[in-house]
């Protein structure tokens, strides 16, 4: 009898023995993580350098940075500091808009010498080179990746994470990340990509707000097997300390030259769709992203702008020197996004329907930023905001199911 009974309990408790080991085995680890236990506010993982100088002394560094990679209340670029620390820098790998941060949206950029240090500037972005070669590479020990990202799926520093690591993996450098907060990692919406409209503004199954750190994002592409041929990037993390996705944080530099306030961070994730349509969302103005606007919307809006040529902003904005009609954002309560949790798709759907050439409202891009053929269709099939939602399911929940394996923070 009591062999009976122990059998029976075998039969119950065996089954949650291997949910539990399949659990975690679920969870990706990656090589290493370090973290502080300090209590005063936010502290980037770049701010933390007695967790990581040592590891670094007697090595080849390089570095994938821009203006975005500070240290301290001085805003120190962190190439600077880890050079006057005694640290080995041999090369600067620089994503778009230059390793300075001050070159206009989409202009390519070329391989230079930077002045301060003298150490070459290798372009990932400019002519197509998104992707260090062997060549770039040589000589290089380990890689530091520290750069502020946004939070949006067609931000580009996610794909260049992407091709860095893909490049390290393949030519076996070590990659430590020194994470950032995401401004905008307290909630995740918006369609999933199909991966048949990969580019280099969307990569991977994810929707537009993926809810992630850099480091996080770094592990699920090692995790999910999306470098290409599922090579696997030796990662060395250094987390944020003392934050949550819920946590508030004010970018102490622009990300980019056309994000420049905290309020058109906030929104652009909502107002960069806009780029795949004709109208202007106010670059050529000191006020990108808070302003949507077309000529032809003259007697429907009241409120204009006018993009001009801005220098190290945007050079030739859509709809240059002509006055643009429509909304104006700068007033709007950005605690609406952190009360829905939602993308803004109601700008998209009314501007659509004031726009008189509807033929000519989208363009090409915008299938690329959205991801799906499909959010253009529905818009101009006059879909609401519901049915669009509700169109985004099951995949968006299947990617907030499967975004928990990753998560370094709360």
């Amino acid at each position: 009898m009591i062999r009976i009974k122990v059998f029976i309990q075998l039969l119950i408790i065996a089954p949650l023995l291997c949910s539990v080991v399949m659990a975690q085995k679920s969870i990706y680890k990656p090589y290493k993580i370090a973290a502080t236990e300090k209590k005063e506010g936010i502290i980037t993982g770049a701010d933390q350098t007695e967790l990581y100088i040592d590891y670094l002394k007697g090595k080849n560094i390089g570095m994938v940075i821009n203006q975005t990679s500070v240290i301290g209340k001085s805003l120190t670029l962190s190439l600077d500091s880890l050079l006057k620390l005694g640290i080995t820098i041999k090369k600067i790998y620089g994503p778009e808009h230059g390793f300075r941060g001050d070159a206009s949206n989409g202009a390519d950029v070329s391989n230079s010498i930077d002045a301060k240090s003298g150490l070459p500037v290798i372009s990932i972005y400019g002519n197509k080179h998104y992707k260090p070669t062997p060549g770039d590479l040589k000589g290089i020990d380990l890689m530091i990746y520290d750069i502020q990202d946004v939070g949006a799926r067609f931000y580009t520093y996610l794909s260049t994470l992407q091709y860095v690591m893909e490049a390290c993996a393949e030519n076996n450098i070590e990659l430590m990340i020194l994470d950032r907060p995401n401004p905008n990692g307290f909630y995740v919406d918006g369609p999933v990509l199909d991966t048949i409209n990969h580019s280099f503004v969307g990569m991977n199954a994810i929707p537009i707000i993926h809810g992630l750190t850099t480091a996080e994002y770094a592990q699920m592409l090692n995790g999910e097997g999306w470098l290409k041929n599922h090579v696997q990037c030796k990662l060395n993390i250094v987390k944020v300390a003392n934050y949550s996705h819920s946590s508030a944080y004010t970018l102490p530099v622009n990300p980019s030259p056309n994000l420049n306030t905290d309020k058109s961070i906030l929104l652009y994730p909502s107002v960069c769709l806009f780029e795949g349509t004709t109208l202007s969302l106010g670059r050529g103005t000191m006020r990108p992203f808070l302003q949507i606007g077309h000529p032809a919307l003259q007697g429907k809006y009241t409120y204009s702008f006018k993009p001009v040529s801005i220098k190290g902003m945007s050079e030739a904005p859509p709809q240059k020197d002509k006055v643009c009609y429509g909304i104006n954002l700068e007033n709007y309560n950005t605690n609406n996004i952190s009360s829905s949790n939602q993308l803004n798709l109601a700008w998209l759907i009314e501007l659509y329907n004031a726009f008189p050439d509807k033929e000519h409202f989208f363009n090409a891009y915008f299938t690329k930023l959205a991801g799906t053929t499909e959010l253009r269709k529905q818009i101009e099939a006059g879909k609401s905001e519901e049915e669009i939602r509700a169109s985004w399911e099951p995949a968006l929940s299947n990617y907030k199911n499967m975004r928990v394996k990753y998560l370094l923070y709360p």
